[in-house]
């Protein structure tokens, strides 16, 4: 990149708009090299990329900023705008790349919260279906709660958190569709198992009251009513007005079972919890 971007002068759009204004350039027909302007005509050259969604070129100049003019003042604000520049034209690793290294070299700086920010999105911007493989959601959510635990006072924590909450939701999800797969297979155990996950680490998400449902299926299929009861029980306890909870009440009342804790197993013991206060 170094040396590759040169301002042409004789076009008058880019000289009007994007270096007159910083500091009167006379008209010229020849191309000069961008070493022959200011760490201010360049950044200005870079916004007014962004402008145009010439994202790509925008992080060049910015790049250009830092290279030519280490060290000051444009130099810092160049770096978090090539880390905006790349994120808006969805070169999520190198966004990734320039937001971390603003805070390797400015970390107590006032936009370190933004570059922590813009790094979390572009890990969160990349989610996939929920049929892919969920590596980025786990970085997302990771990158997430740095920014709402180093910098609870931004003004980016909140959307953090949301974003957390929803990346949260999509592994559960996630689970979800792991676990009717293997369910519609009479896979059982393996399908408790996917369905126990959303109960045990995701109990916050809108797919617990589905995943207690799908148990009492799945155990009433392996013939293990302790734990289909206490499945429904929980239902009743937390989702009563929910269709899974009608689902669950007919399927077991249909057999002659109740909706209680009985026995001594996993979800008895959420159940214990549950009724404590320390569960949902």
């Amino acid at each position: 990149m170094a040396g590759a971007f040169r301002v042409k002068l004789a076009a008058p759009l880019v000289l009007t708009i994007g270096l007159a204004a910083c500091g009167g350039v006379e008209k010229s027909a020849q191309d000069l090299p961008l070493e022959s302007y200011t760490a201010e005509q360049i950044y200005d050259r870079g916004e007014f990329e962004v402008n145009r969604k010439r994202y790509e070129e925008a992080a060049g100049f910015f790049a250009e900023v830092e290279r030519l003019y280490p060290y000051s003042e444009w130099a810092r604000r160049a770096l978090i705008m090539t880390a905006f520049a790349y994120h808006s034209g969805g070169m999520y690793a190198e966004s990734r790349g320039a937001a971390q290294r603003f805070l390797d070299l400015y970390p107590a700086d006032e936009d370190a919260a933004y570059a922590q920010y813009l790094l979390a999105l572009s890990y969160y911007d990349q989610i996939d279906e929920i049929g892919r493989d969920q590596g980025l959601t786990y970085q997302a959510l990771q990158a997430l709660r740095e920014v709402i635990e180093r910098y609870p006072d931004s003004e980016y924590a909140r959307s953090a958190i949301l974003k957390f909450d929803l990346a949260f939701d999509h592994l559960a999800a996630k689970e979800m569709e792991i676990g009717r797969y293997y369910l519609k297979r009479e896979n059982y155990a393996a399908a408790i198992n996917r369905f126990r996950a959303v109960v045990e680490d995701f109990q916050t998400t809108s797919h617990t009251a589905e995943a207690l449902h799908r148990l009492v299926e799945a155990y009433l299929s392996l013939g293990l009513t302790d734990e289909a009861q206490t499945a429904g029980a929980i239902l009743g306890y937390n989702f009563r007005s929910t269709s899974w909870y009608e689902d669950s009440y007919k399927l077991l009342t249909g057999r002659g079972l109740e909706l209680k804790a009985a026995g001594d197993n996993w979800l008895s013991q959420v159940y214990r919890q549950m009724i404590q206060g320390k569960w949902l």
